[in-house]
């Protein structure tokens, strides 16, 4: 008897489920940020605006107003700025509002971005233009400031464009002989500072007649080394011929943008400088480069950020 009513309690045991804690399931949700490298455009120690990369992960909205917080001097993102860099927006300088709409950002500021020194009140503008427009899809802003669209800079008595496009230019470099058929070219330059390669953009306004390809080639291989800033094309390099097809630009050059004869590589350096040139010039999506009609090198402008 006993042993029977031994086996019915261990049976009802065995039948009835007991507490198990490892049927407990946890249901752990995770957030995952997506870092992307973004470009603001800071000034250096000679008041050169240099295209610096940062990583964020803001979209939209929030990330136009954390760029912008990173040209702001003194605001919480002031750590992302590289030694021997600097803030160009007056640490006073607040965003009213952001929409963006049809590849264009308006952004209405307070009457602090005004405030900037004399010297750089237009670069200020150069810089918020230059750090927008390199978001993708962007190609246009339009600057307020308390509501009012900005079209004339006071300190200087500058009119500017109600729409600002990177056509508006960079640290710019006047070469003037005449009033009529000017021609912006903007041509990107080697920054070496400590030891770290920036690249620097100048706005070359002129009336050179001549395809701004031929005038980009031509400036980078006279070696501008104005204040730190250089080229590593061959002096001796030409554009044999050029054409755009199919939203890539193909470049035929001589012998001499190798960098040595004897092998068919281009420098890095010189691929960034040239491509990143051409991206600011022409509305392409890649670059072809040709070394008497044979291809050496292709690359995506999207690859350079």
């Amino acid at each position: 008897v006993i042993s029977s009513i031994i086996l019915i309690l261990i049976g009802i045991l065995y039948i009835i489920p007991g507490k198990d804690n490892t049927n407990i399931e946890e249901n752990i949700s995770y957030v995952n940020y997506e870092l992307n490298n973004e470009e603001v455009y800071l000034l250096d120690n000679n008041n050169y605006l240099s295209r610096v990369k940062v990583s964020l992960y803001e979209e939209d909205e929030e990330l136009v107003n954390k760029l912008i917080e990173i040209l702001t001097c003194n605001s919480p993102s002031s750590d992302k700025i590289p030694n021997n860099f600097k803030c160009i927006l007056n640490e006073k300088t607040k965003i009213n509002s952001i929409s963006i709409k049809n590849n264009t950002i308006k952004i209405d500021f307070n009457e602090y971005l005004l405030k900037a020194n004399k010297e750089l009140e237009e670069k200020t503008i150069e810089s918020i233009v230059f750090t927008l427009t390199n978001i993708e899809d962007i190609d246009k802003v339009i600057i307020y400031i308390n509501g009012k669209i900005l079209t004339k800079l006071p300190q200087n008595n500058i009119t500017i464009p109600s729409t600002l496009t990177r056509d508006f230019g960079i640290n710019k470099k006047y070469q003037l002989t005449s009033n009529k058929d000017i021609k912006k070219t903007t041509i990107y330059y080697i920054n070496r500072i400590d030891n770290n390669t920036y690249y620097t953009p100048i706005t070359l306004i002129n009336n050179d007649s001549r395809d701004k390809i031929e005038i980009i080639i031509d400036e980078l291989s006279n070696k501008f080394t104005n204040n730190n800033l250089n080229s590593y094309l061959n002096n001796n390099t030409k554009v044999i011929n050029s054409y755009i097809k199919d939203d890539t630009m193909h470049v035929n050059f001589n012998e001499n943008i190798l960098s040595g004869l004897d092998n068919n590589e281009i420098l890095e350096e010189v691929i960034y400088t040239v491509a990143l040139s051409i991206s600011d010039n022409y509305n392409v999506k890649n670059v072809f480069f040709d070394v008497n009609d044979k291809e050496i090198v292709k690359t995506t402008i999207k690859s350079l950020e």
